[in-house]
């Protein structure tokens, strides 16, 4: 039986891929949109009967992220898997389905005073898809990514198998190193279909303290004397250029307290707002997009290696982003990301490219060095032994 046929005998929503489908150039063969997650489940347990490689999708906000998939039989959207399951107020814990957009999760949270502590710059973005990737901004100077707001996951193994890891309450650790394993996975060991965060109150109230700086120098010395202080920002992100923000957020007479501390510190030139600076939680604009991370420390060597003009961010934990402008040659891209990887290294950080133009790709190292490679092949090879979920699409071409 031809995989369309199969597939449309468990799946209300199947087609065969069209061009606008493809993932990186890769068009599918057919594309499945399971409702639920048994759906997924025979959706997926088809797949492997048939042999097929499958690649997920969310929102593909960041479906050019990563690299392209060897081949891609059958496109998994998760468009459908749109609800909020449970939302445990008293907990702090919400369930959801992984194909919800983080905005409409927001605002159903934001009705009961609570929220996911979680960035997101790129409208539209899934649940699903911002686990996979392990994306995060700012905020995770306090909070973290998805691997640590994760408590629980519900994923489809390779053979149809559906899996659950961790629990509804916070004190329920049960499962934890799944949930942090598959942040960042890429599709590769298996499809998310539901994921179980934990929560934060919304603030009373919050306020940002910008200054304005000159030069690597007073950049680094601004966000380590913010860092070391007794304020307790929620995030600190330098913008270039020239730009270190820092947002507090608490009570009204606390905020309003730590954020005069936190102008006294940073000296003359700052200024105390409701809203966020420009640039605030966005990727810096570029058509090649450079991830960072290194220790806080690395800031001021990064700065001078990139110059005043250079498109980045970089958040007071040590991770960040350099855009690279259209028309840069990819030689010229390559010799950037060589420099930015030495640079890095001597702090043990590293530089992955997000995404990038084709022809810059061909000529690049998307990855970069990796140390446990080894041990990702081996957890790679347990979780999906045929190499059938989103093959090629990660590190060392897993």
């Amino acid at each position: 039986m031809r995989p369309l046929d199969a597939l449309a005998k468990v799946c209300g929503d199947v087609r065969p891929g069209e061009p606008a489908d493809g993932v990186l150039g890769v068009e599918p063969s057919v594309v499945a949109a399971p409702k639920n997650v048994a759906e997924a489940a025979d959706v997926m347990r088809v797949a492997a009967e048939q042999g097929l490689a499958v690649v997920p999708r969310g929102a593909e906000t960041r479906l050019d992220w990563g690299t392209p998939p060897e081949r891609c039989d059958l496109l998994v959207d998760t468009h459908r898997l749109d609800a909020l399951i449970e939302h445990a107020e008293g907990d702090l814990v919400a369930k959801t389905e992984a194909g919800l957009p983080l905005e409409r999760l927001a605002e159903r949270l934001a009705e009961r005073g609570q929220r996911l502590a979680l960035d997101n710059p790129l409208p539209g973005s899934t649940v699903g898809g911002t686990i996979a990737t392990g994306a995060a901004g700012a905020l995770r100077t306090l909070y973290g990514t998805p691997r640590n707001l994760v408590i629980g996951l519900t994923i489809v193994r390779a053979d149809g198998q559906v899996a659950r890891s961790g629990g509804k309450v916070v004190k329920n650790v049960a499962g934890y190193d799944l949930g942090r394993l598959f942040s960042g996975s890429y599709g590769t060991l298996g499809l998310i279909v539901e994921a179980t965060f934990r929560l934060h109150p919304l603030a009373p109230a919050n306020a940002y303290v910008t200054c304005a700086v000159s030069g690597p120098e007073e950049a680094h010395d601004a966000v380590q004397s913010v860092l070391h202080s007794p304020v307790a920002p929620s995030a600190v992100e330098y913008i270039n250029p020239g730009t270190v923000a820092v947002l507090l957020e608490g009570v009204p007479d606390g905020v309003d307290t730590r954020a005069h501390q936190t102008k006294e510190l940073l000296g003359e030139r700052t200024e105390i707002s409701e809203t966020a600076p420009e640039g605030w939680g966005q990727y810096p604009d570029g058509t090649t997009l450079i991830g960072i991370s290194a220790p806080p420390p690395a800031l001021r060597d990064l700065l001078s290696l990139l110059g005043p003009e250079a498109a980045a961010t970089w958040s007071g934990s040590g991770h960040g982003h350099v855009g690279l402008p259209a028309g840069m040659p990819a030689d010229e891209v390559a010799a950037t990301l060589d420099r930015l990887r030495e640079c890095l290294s001597r702090y043990r950080g590293n530089a992955v490219v997000r995404y990038a133009p084709q022809e810059v790709r061909d000529e690049i190292d998307v990855w970069g060095p990796v140390p446990a490679l080894a041990l990702m092949r081996r957890v790679k090879d347990q979780f999906d032994p045929d190499h059938r979920l989103s093959p090629g699409r990660f590190v060392g071409g897993m």
